[in-house]
């Protein structure tokens, strides 16, 4: 592989997942199937059966969310590998995406990712008893102002928390934390002037001091676990920025479930390094929704199914020099 100083890979988070993703790229190659046995020794259970055949209300559970959608971006990575020689300058992702850029940069071997990623969904998912969380989506406010509706919400009700945690694109903000609270502050927010409220289909309050006890689990979990130097250099969304120790990658995983995600803030590092593509890689084109409005000036590609493979491997070979 070529390594290209411009490109950058992103993997989505959660959210991204959907019945039937991948279905175009597993007929076409056998890694994808590959990937999903893989994972399915891991996991217990018929991986692939569950993303195929679903329901939506058995994927969409937390725990199973996260392996399926670590599964699925590892899997298009693996195709891409054999079908391309461009290799990135850079990996990240979001929330849990950023998982994926650990296996694909080779931090974390996949099997052991899976099996901390289901512990991370059900950790995350325990950490407040069901209905008590809540998330949503604030569009049309600024940041400073989402922030300060979450205070006067937490003003409001002494001992609960509401916080700003997803910084996705200018213009959306996602909160979270216990549902009466991200309610109020949902409210400050529409009188505060923000367009419209989205509540996400989530009942955990990621990313949030909430989490605490989450990481303190699976800080436990992942004490033993390898990890590795980094082959591509990845900007982490607690730090926005690389890191090359190992030790400091498994605290920045740790830190990262109750941190808020600063997307916008990994971009503009991404793109302060030189970085002008962006591909997208798994189900799905949320991140590159994002990017798009976060700079209208980068170039925006995804490897999701075999027609996206073939136009994106023809754009990077526009934009890359033949030697």
């Amino acid at each position: 592989m070529s390594n290209n100083n411009n490109i950058a890979y992103i993997f989505p988070g959660q959210g991204s997942q959907k019945v039937g993703m991948l279905s175009e790229l597993a007929a076409a190659y056998p890694a994808v199937a590959a990937t999903f046995a893989e994972a399915s020794a891991v996991l217990g259970y018929d991986l692939w059966h569950k993303v195929s055949v679903g329901p939506d209300t058995e994927l969409n559970q937390t725990e199973m969310t996260q392996p399926a959608l670590l599964t699925a971006s590892i899997a298009a990575w693996r195709v891409w590998q054999q079908v391309s020689p461009f290799r990135p300058a850079y990996l990240a992702g979001h929330s849990l995406g950023e998982w994926s850029a650990l296996v694909a940069s080779r931090v974390i071997a996949f099997p052991e990712a899976l099996r901390l990623v289901r512990l991370r969904g059900k950790f995350m998912q325990e950490a407040l008893p069901e209905g008590e969380g809540a998330m949503a989506a604030i569009i049309g406010l600024q940041d400073d102002l989402v922030e300060k509706a979450c205070h006067l919400a937490e003003q409001d009700h002494p001992g609960m928390v509401v916080a700003a945690v997803n910084y996705n694109s200018p213009g959306q903000l996602v909160i979270a934390g216990n549902k009466l609270a991200v309610g109020t502050a949902a409210s400050q927010a529409l009188e505060l002037g923000a367009k419209r409220v989205l509540p996400l289909p989530v009942s955990a309050p990621f990313h949030t001091s909430l989490m605490k006890g989450a990481a303190e689990k699976l800080a436990a979990e992942m004490r033993s676990t390898k990890f590795s130097v980094p082959e591509i250099p990845i900007i982490h969304n607690v730090s926005k920025a690389e890191e090359r120790d190992p030790n400091q990658i498994r605290e920045l995983m740790i830190t990262q479930i109750y941190s808020p995600v600063p997307w916008v803030d990994c971009v503009h590092s991404l793109r302060a390094r030189g970085v002008d593509t962006l591909v997208e890689c798994g189900p799905g084109r949320v991140l590159l929704g994002l990017c798009k409005r976060i700079d209208r000036k980068l170039r925006l590609l995804n490897v999701e199914t075999p027609s996206s493979f073939e136009s994106t491997t023809e754009a990077l070979a526009e934009l890359v020099p033949q030697v």
